[in-house]
């Protein structure tokens, strides 16, 4: 009889499960409208691990498009709006005036960045590229140490090691000095990150805000949607926006990554208006402080550089693709050459067939992606689609000095963006990501040198050698790319 009635219990709790799988499944179909590939990936799950699939669900993918995460107010959206519209007016009347040629060239990438995402066009801008952790940190710690007024700064990843110790230490110096500080990290990202930790840093006077932070610290039951992007705005002279992290691997210093190759800006100029607008939304969903970002776009920032910028964000908080469309751009523009560098590589179609129809069509396209993984089936689902790509022509590169960690795409030496987003759908459709679209031959050269230095030490994917891999290879690609939806 106990056994009869453990078999009854067994049976009826297995049926529920199934009908809630069944429930999230039809509600992944007509309710979330979710991109059909993430949503097959998801129903594939839901159906095959009918408990486990249910938990995933739940941590991973909770769809927040109809979130009204970032608020304009009325007057900032009309101020931002007038200034968007009369810039695209004065080009698609002929009577904009460009520092540059190769930014008139570009002309339909601004236009669609302006019309797509309100992204305004600054010129006056003077950049430099760090392309090294050890650089970027120096260069950060002094424009922090030199900064008079306010530093606004939002990481992805602050780590509780010697580097990200040094960072709050040093902001909380400032903070006594009287400059006002604010910093912002993700949760998850910067998840060692405790009160206590930052309690000198508060006590000073500073400002500290965790993106998505949830209730209960051991529950981080928001694994998607983490706020990835990584900017500085200091005193209204500099700004940063890039790849690099704060801890011991994006300075080369953990043995298991080695040398750490990413890249970052810092810039000068009227572009860091729009990074420091961009910010300012994100602290103020987080702390709720009221800062009017009209103001900021107000400021007149004066720089002799003549590097154009388009500042470009993108979140699941919108069903728009921003970065992802930027990038499609680009590749289906060029004339000459596509360089592209990703640590993740996961692309949707539409990026893996503009690729293909450049790299057929006989622009010379190349990829570059890490030797080793830092995420197993992230790793394995790469190598996956750069396979896929060999047979159209593009030449793909494995790079053997370290880790890349470079989020990059230059084309024709005369555009690149360089930023947080990489190439998946993650970087796509679930983080929060910010990027710069750089209008200048000078910068684009610079970035294609470092392209051309990188693949010294890198080996070439063949064809030859990508047929050549195992049956176990051929296994995870296969495994890892039925999930690349939603990894």
């Amino acid at each position: 009889m106990d056994r009869f009635i453990e078999l009854v219990t067994f049976s009826n709790v297995t049926t529920a499960m199934l009908i809630v799988n069944f429930i999230l499944v039809i509600g992944l179909i007509l309710v979330e409208r979710k991109n059909p590939d993430s949503t097959l990936a998801w129903a594939l799950v839901l159906m095959l691990l009918p408990v486990v699939g249910i938990v995933l669900y739940l941590v991973f993918s909770q769809n927040i498009a109809r979130m009204q995460i970032f608020r304009l107010t009325a007057d900032e959206r009309e101020y931002n709006t007038n200034a968007v519209n009369k810039q695209i007016k004065a080009i698609e009347e002929k009577q904009f005036e460009y520092i540059k040629d190769e930014t008139r060239d570009w002309e339909e990438l601004v236009k669609l960045n302006l019309k797509y995402g309100s992204d305004y066009l600054t010129q006056h801008n003077t950049i430099s590229i760090l392309n090294d952790g050890v650089d970027m940190f120096e260069s950060l710690k002094k424009d922090i140490r030199s900064a008079k007024k306010y530093i606004n700064i939002e990481y992805f990843i602050i780590k509780w090691d010697e580097v990200g110790r040094e960072l709050i230490e040093l902001l909380t110096e400032k903070a006594k000095q009287g400059v006002e500080v604010r910093l912002l990290m993700d949760a998850m990202g910067s998840r060692k990150i405790n009160h206590r930790r930052i309690k000198p840093l508060l006590d000073a006077g500073g400002k500290v805000g965790f993106f998505f932070k949830p209730k209960l610290k051991v529950i981080m039951m928001r694994i998607n949607y983490r706020n990835h992007r990584k900017l500085v705005v200091i005193d209204d002279e500099i700004g940063y926006i890039g790849g690099f992290n704060i801890a011991r691997e994006y300075l080369g210093l953990k043995e298991k990554f080695g040398y750490w190759r990413d890249t970052h800006l810092r810039i000068e100029g009227e572009a860091i208006t729009d990074i420091n607008a961009r910010f300012v939304l994100d602290w103020r969903y987080v702390s709720n402080e009221i800062i009017d970002i009209k103001e900021i776009l107000k400021k007149e920032i004066v720089n002799e550089g003549n590097s154009a910028v388009q500042i470009v964000t993108s979140g699941p908080d919108t069903e728009k693709e921003q970065i992802k469309r930027a990038y499609m751009k680009m590749i289906t523009f060029a004339d000459d050459h596509v360089y592209l560098q990703t640590p993740y590589f996961v692309p949707d179609a539409s990026i893996q067939e503009s690729l293909k129809m450049a790299a057929l069509s006989g622009v010379d396209v190349r990829v570059m992606i890490p030797c080793m993984p830092d995420h197993i089936f992230v790793y394995w689902a790469t190598y996956s689609y750069v396979g896929e790509l060999l047979r159209s022509g593009v030449r793909v590169f494995i790079y053997d000095n370290g880790f890349l960690h470079a989020k990059t795409l230059c084309c024709d030496g005369m555009v690149a963006s360089i930023g947080s987003a990489n190439f998946d759908n993650r970087s796509f459709r679930l983080n929060f990501e910010a990027n710069a679209f750089v209008y200048d031959r000078d910068i684009a050269e610079k970035m294609d040198v470092m392209f051309e230095e990188d693949m010294k030490h890198c080996h070439e994917l063949t064809q030859e050698l990508y047929d050549k891999r195992s049956v176990w290879i051929k296994v995870k690609e296969g495994i890892s790319r039925l999930l690349s939806a939603v990894l």
